[in-house]
């Protein structure tokens, strides 16, 4: 069947939000049926999307005491705060398709590497009973789950000299594909994550790029097919170094 006028992302991101006319929902639903992929997709960014509140929703509208609005950025309702702002931006564009994604390389690996690594990092390095689905001690098992969900080769770095030793790890649902997060944790319980995932091809290099969100500080790089992104409530120049013993510790064969 053919539409007189084609169905856009748009007609599908009014579709989720119940925006439609009557007579373009039906429209959308029968193309769905002919396109199962694009349906698939449309089904998991739901649940994703209702997990996501009902995890942080009831935190949200917990009201602030009011001595600790002296110093927000230190207590865990800022990190949500942020989270749920991600989960704003992550409804827009999180659930695109390789094919129907669009815009530049950066915008790519800004939909799918740093935002989500941003997201995940200010969700769960606040949790305090369970910021890991596998811990450390279990750490060969994590790496060999982790590289068989991602079909890729994935590694956990040691980040002891600089004071950070891995808490453990996780496996996250990241757009259109599947992406690791590795967290570390410092005698100050101040926490760092790595996340990786497979990610389009781009015309971009190893060479670290560096982002800022709120109070989260990100440095990121593409290897091959493999997007990798450090994240830290710290300074630039601490992170980076981080960054670069991450990146040699990756590319040791």
């Amino acid at each position: 069947m053919s539409y007189e006028t084609p169905i856009t992302d748009m007609d599908l991101h009014a579709y989720l939000d119940g925006q439609l006319s009557e007579a373009r929902r039906i429209q959308v639903e029968n193309w769905l049926k002919q396109n199962p992929d694009r349906l698939k997709e449309l089904n998991e960014f739901q649940i994703v999307d209702r997990e996501l509140h009902q995890l942080l929703d009831p935190i949200i509208k917990e009201p602030v005491p009011d001595h600790l609005q002296i110093r927000p950025r230190k207590h865990f309702f800022y990190r949500v705060a942020a989270a749920a702002s991600f989960i704003f931006i992550g409804t827009i564009i999180g659930w695109q398709s390789n094919t129907m994604l669009a815009g530049s390389d950066q915008q790519q690996i800004q939909h799918h590497l740093i935002q989500p690594a941003n997201f995940a990092h200010v969700v769960f390095s606040a949790e305090k009973k369970h910021p890991v689905e596998v811990d450390a001690t279990q750490e060969q098992h994590l790496i060999k789950w982790l590289s068989k969900r991602l079909h890729a080769d994935i590694k956990a770095p040691n980040l002891l000299q600089h004071g950070y030793e891995l808490v453990g790890g996780r496996l996250l649902p990241s757009t259109n594909r599947m992406a690791a997060q590795f967290m570390y944790q410092n005698k100050a319980a101040n926490r760092i994550t790595l996340y990786v995932r497979r990610i389009n091809k781009v015309d971009a290099d190893s060479m670290f790029q560096f982002s800022n969100t709120g109070s989260v500080n990100t440095f990121y790089w593409i290897e091959g097919e493999l997007g990798y992104a450090l994240s830290g409530e710290m300074e630039r120049s601490e992170l980076l170094t981080m960054a670069r013993s991450t990146y040699q510790q990756l590319n040791i064969d």
